[in-house]
C-alpha cells in the first residue's frame, strides 16, 4: 500500500471532526472519553432544570448496513478480516458494561433509547459487508486484547445519533419550543400602551352590547367570534347602522366596498383576526373560551397580539384574574365593568315529567342526536311541530329553524336542541328543560369522558330562557325528570370555578424550524416532540394537538412541502365524519399533483346533485357533503389557484342548505323511515316526504310500509288521542287524524310494493282486513263512501 494512501485513509479515522486517539496498550482513558463525549446533563441537557423529553416519542430511523464498495474493505488491509462471532461477543460485554451505559445517558440516551441504539448498532455491525476502517481497527484491536471494550463508545454514540437525531440538536429544540414568554411575540401590540375593558357579567346581561356599541362609535374595529353566526350577526348589525364592515371567517369574505378596498371594520371568527393591522377598538367575544382545550390558543393569541388602542373582552367574570394577570405580563391594567342579568330567571321546583305538559316557548336541551331524534318524534306524536337544532346543522339551517320557532304565526312553538343553542341564536324561550344532565366531553388529554354538566355550562343554556329581546320577559329552568331537578339546582347554585390558565399552539413556523432540525420526522412526530419539549408558565397551557395529529398521519404519505400540510392538518374538520376525512385525503392528493379541484371534479366527489333525504342516514350524510364544501371554500383562501371554484361552489351550498332545510322540516318522518327499513320492508326510492318545500305545513298521513300492521294501528290510535290532548294543552288548533285505510293501503305506494314483490295481492287484502277490524267504529262510514278500490263514491 503506498504511503500516500495509508495517509488519506489515517485521516479518514475520525469522530465528530476530531480524531480519534488510539493505543495499544489500552486505549483512551475513560475519564478522557467521557469528557470528550458528554454533552448533557441528567436534567435534560442544559442545566437548567428543564422536563426530560418523552423519549418515547423518539422514532429510530433505519441505518442500511454498508456493503463492499470500489475501494475494498480497506479495514481489512490495515489489519485483519474480523471474526464476526468474536465482535458479538465484544458487542454484547459492551452492552453489559454499567459504565456505558452511565455514559449513555449522561449523553441523553435513557434506558429505552439505548437498548433501541445498541439493537440498530449491533445490527449495522454485523450485516455489514465492510465497516470503516476506524470501526474495523478498533474491533479488531478489541478481539486481539489490544484495545478497551469502552473504545467502541464514541462510535456507538455516533451511530446512535444517526437513527436519533434530535441528540444532535436538542438544546436548538428546547429554544425552538420555550413557550414561557408569549407577549414576546406581538412585538406590534407591545409597541403601543392598550387600553383594556373587561365586560364582565352571565348571559342576557348586555354586556356584548355595550362593546358593541362602542366599536359601532370608532373610526376602525375588529370584532372577533367564536361562531360563524356571531361573525355574521355583527357584519349585519354594523352594515345596517351604515358602519360599512367587512366579513372574514374561514370559509367567507365578504367586501362591502364595490371597489374591493377592504373596510375600516371587520367582524370574524376568534382564529381569523389579524395581528398586524392597527384598530382603533377591538372586541373579544366568549373570553372564557380561553381555556378551551382546543381552541383556546385562539383567544390567547386575540388577547395578547391584537393591534388596538382599546381591547374590549366580553365574557364570564371567572375569566377576569387570568386576563388580569396575563395583561400584568404585557404592562397593561384592566378596566373591570361588572353587568347583571336584565331579565329575571327562575328555577322551577317541579320537573316537567311528561311532554304532554310542553307550554308554548319551551326548549328541551338534550346532549346527543339520539335524544333529540327520539325527543322530536315523540312531540310531533303529540300533534305538535317542533323546531330542532344541533351542532353538525349547517349556519343556514340553524337559522331557518330559529327563525320558524320565534316566528308568532307559525304553529313551531316546542324547540328541541343541543347545547348549540348557547351561543350566536336570538331565541324567544321562556323555559329550558333539560332532558338530561350528562354530557360527553373531552378533557385536556383527549381522552371522552361522560360527566355532569358544568355549572359553566348550565348557565350558558338556562340564560337562553327570557331573554330581554324576547317576548317573554323572565325565564324558567327546569328538568325532564324528576331525580335530575335536585343535581340541577346544586349545579346551578355553585360558584363558576375560575379560569387559571389560557391556550396556546405550536405555529407553522415553529414546526418547520423543527423539521428544519429533524427533516426525516413526521410532521406528527414532530408536534409530538414539540409538547413533549415545550415549556409554559403557569399562565398557559397547550391545547389538544390529538385532532392535528390524526389528520397528519391521515396525510402522511401523500407528498406535500411542510407549510401545505401544516395548513390541511389545522383543516376545521370532525374527525368522527369518515366521509369528511376521506374528502380531505382525496384533497390533498389531487392537491400534491399539482392539479386543480375544479367545481367539476368536486361535483363528482359529491354526486352533485343531491335529493332531499329519505331517512337519517341520508340526513346526516348531506351535513357530512356539506362540511366537505365548507372545506373546500376554507381551503380556497389559504391555495386560490388549486381551488378556484368557489362561487360555483358556494352556490350549491347554498341549495344544499335548502336541502337540509327540508329534511330537518321532515326529522320525524325520517326517523320512523329509518325504524322502517331497518325491518324486512324496503323504501321506494321515491318515497314522499311530508313537506317538499320550506314553507310546507305539517302533514299526518304516514305513508310507511310495516311488517307488522297491527302493532302500527295501536300506535296509531294512541298517537290520535295524545295528539288531541296535546293540541288542546297548548291552545293549538288541532291537525286531526284522518283515517281513510283502503286508499292509503290501495294507493300508489302500495302498487309500486306489490310490484317489486314486497307484498302480494292476498297479503294486501288481509292487510286491507286487518285495518277495518281495527277501526270498526269508522268502518261502516268509511265503507259506505269508498268503493273496494279506496276511491270514493260519487
Amino acid at each position: 500500500m503506498s504511503v500516500s494512501r495509508c495517509a488519506r485513509l489515517l485521516s479518514r479515522i475520525r469522530y465528530g471532526g476530531s480524531v480519534v486517539l488510539r493505543s495499544r496498550q489500552g486505549g483512551p482513558s475513560r475519564a478522557a472519553t467521557a469528557g470528550a463525549f458528554s454533552s448533557a446533563s441528567s436534567d435534560g441537557g442544559n442545566g437548567t432544570g428543564a422536563k426530560a423529553p418523552d423519549t418515547s416519542l423518539f422514532v429510530p430511523l433505519s441505518v442500511i448496513p454498508v456493503a463492499l464498495g470500489p475501494e475494498g474493505d480497506v479495514g481489512t488491509e490495515l489489519t485483519r478480516p474480523l471474526n464476526k462471532s468474536e465482535v458479538l461477543k465484544v458487542l454484547n460485554k459492551f452492552y453489559r458494561r454499567r459504565e456505558i451505559q452511565r455514559l449513555g445517558a449522561e449523553n441523553g440516551l435513557d434506558a429505552r433509547l439505548f437498548h433501541q441504539a445498541f439493537v440498530s448498532f449491533r445490527k449495522y455491525i454485523m450485516e455489514s459487508t465492510t465497516l470503516g476502517p476506524d470501526v474495523h481497527i478498533i474491533l479488531s484491536d478489541i478481539c486481539c486484547g489490544a484495545g478497551h471494550v469502552d473504545d467502541l463508545f464514541p462510535f456507538f454514540m455516533r451511530h446512535a445519533k444517526q437513527i436519533f437525531p434530535m441528540l444532535e440538536c436538542m438544546d436548538d429544540l428546547r429554544k425552538i419550543s420555550d413557550l414561557r414568554l408569549p407577549p414576546n411575540w406581538y412585538s406590534e401590540a407591545r409597541a403601543i400602551q392598550r387600553k383594556i375593558v373587561f365586560h364582565a357579567g352571565p348571559t342576557n346581561s348586555g354586556k356584548t352590547y355595550h362593546a358593541i356599541q362602542r366599536y359601532l362609535s370608532a373610526k376602525s374595529g375588529v370584532y372577533c367570534g367564536p361562531l360563524k353566526l356571531l361573525a355574521h350577526e355583527i357584519f349585519q348589525k354594523s352594515n345596517d347602522a351604515n358602519v360599512p364592515c367587512d366579513l372574514v371567517t374561514g370559509e367567507e369574505r365578504v367586501c362591502v366596498n364595490g371597489d374591493g378596498r377592504p373596510a375600516e371594520h371587520v367582524a370574524c371568527t376568534i382564529e381569523m383576526c389579524s395581528v398586524n393591522i392597527p384598530y382603533e377598538v377591538a372586541v373579544i367575544d366568549e373570553i372564557q373560551m380561553i381555556r378551551d382545550p382546543s381552541r383556546g390558543w385562539a383567544w390567547t393569541r386575540a388577547l395578547l397580539g391584537l393591534c388596538a388602542e382599546e381591547i374590549h373582552v366580553c365574557g364570564e367574570a371567572a375569566a377576569i384574574n387570568l386576563v388580569t394577570e396575563l395583561m400584568y405580563t404585557t404592562g397593561e391594567e384592566v378596566e373591570v365593568r361588572n353587568y347583571k342579568r336584565l331579565t329575571p330567571i327562575k328555577v322551577l321546583d317541579q320537573a316537567l315529567e311528561s311532554l304532554d305538559n310542553l307550554r308554548p316557548g319551551d326548549c328541551i336541551v338534550c346532549f346527543s342526536k339520539s335524544d333529540i331524534y327520539s325527543v322530536s318524534r315523540q312531540i310531533e306524536a303529540r300533534g305538535l311541530e317542533c323546531a330542532v337544532i344541533y351542532g353538525s346543522l349547517p349556519p343556514g339551517t340553524k337559522l331557518t329553524q330559529a327563525k320558524k320557532f320565534n316566528d308568532p304565526d307559525d304553529p313551531c312553538k316546542i324547540m328541541v336542541a343541543t347545547d348549540a343553542i348557547g351561543m350566536g341564536l336570538n331565541l324567544s324561550i321562556k323555559r329550558i328543560i333539560f332532558n338530561s344532565l350528562i354530557k360527553p366531553a373531552v378533557n385536556e388529554k383527549g381522552e371522552k369522558e361522560m360527566d355532569n354538566i358544568t355549572t359553566s355550562q348550565a348557565l350558558q343554556i338556562a340564560g337562553r330562557a327570557g331573554r330581554f329581546s324576547s317576548v317573554f320577559k323572565e325565564g324558567e329552568v327546569t328538568t325532564m325528570h324528576r331525580d335530575d331537578l335536585p343535581l340541577l339546582k346544586e349545579i346551578l347554585n355553585k360558584s363558576v370555578d375560575s379560569i387559571e390558565t389560557a391556550g396556546l399552539h405550536p405555529t407553522a413556523e415553529q414546526i418547520e424550524m423543527f423539521a428544519y432540525h429533524l427533516p426525516d420526522a413526521t410532521l406528527s412526530n414532530l408536534i409530538d416532540i414539540f409538547v413533549s419539549l415545550s415549556q409554559v408558565d403557569g399562565l398557559y397551557f397547550v391545547c389538544n394537538v390529538d385532532d392535528f395529529k390524526f389528520l397528519a398521519d391521515m396525510i402522511q404519505h401523500i407528498p406535500l412541502n411542510l407549510r401545505a400540510r401544516y395548513v390541511f392538518c389545522t383543516a376545521p374538520i370532525n374527525k368522527k365524519q369518515p366521509y369528511v376525512c376521506t374528502s380531505l385525503l382525496k384533497f390533498a392528493r389531487q392537491f400534491s399533483r399539482n392539479e386543480p379541484l375544479t367545481f367539476d371534479w368536486l361535483c363528482r366527489h359529491i354526486n352533485w346533485p343531491l335529493t332531499p333525504p329519505r331517512n337519517i342516514k341520508e340526513l346526516v350524510h348531506l351535513e357530512a357533503v356539506h362540511d366537505v364544501l365548507d372545506l373546500y371554500l376554507w381551503l380556497s383562501y389559504r391555495f386560490m389557484d388549486m381551488f378556484p371554484d368557489t362561487s360555483l361552489v358556494r352556490d350549491i351550498q347554498k341549495e344544499l342548505d335548502d336541502i337540509i332545510q327540508i329534511g330537518v322540516l321532515n326529522i320525524t318522518r325520517l326517523i320512523r323511515v329509518s325504524e322502517a327499513t331497518s325491518g324486512t320492508v324496503a323504501v321506494p326510492d321515491d318515497f314522499p316526504l311530508q313537506r317538499t318545500h320550506i314553507g310546507d305545513g305539517m302533514l299526518n298521513a304516514e305513508d310507511l310500509p310495516q311488517t307488522d300492521q297491527a302493532p302500527l294501528q295501536n300506535d296509531a290510535k294512541a298517537q290520535g288521542q295524545r295528539r288531541a290532548r296535546g293540541s288542546k294543552a297548548l291552545g293549538y288548533r288541532s291537525t286531526g287524524v284522518q283515517v281513510d285505510p283502503p286508499a292509503r293501503v290501495r294507493g300508489a305506494l302500495a302498487a309500486r310494493l306489490v310490484q317489486q314483490g314486497l307484498l302480494s295481492q292476498d297479503l294486501l287484502k288481509q292487510l286491507e282486513q286487518e285495518w277495518l277490524a281495527q277501526h270498526n267504529g269508522n268502518a261502516d262510514g268509511i265503507t259506505k263512501n269508498t268503493d273496494p278500490n279506496g276511491k270514493k263514491r260519487k
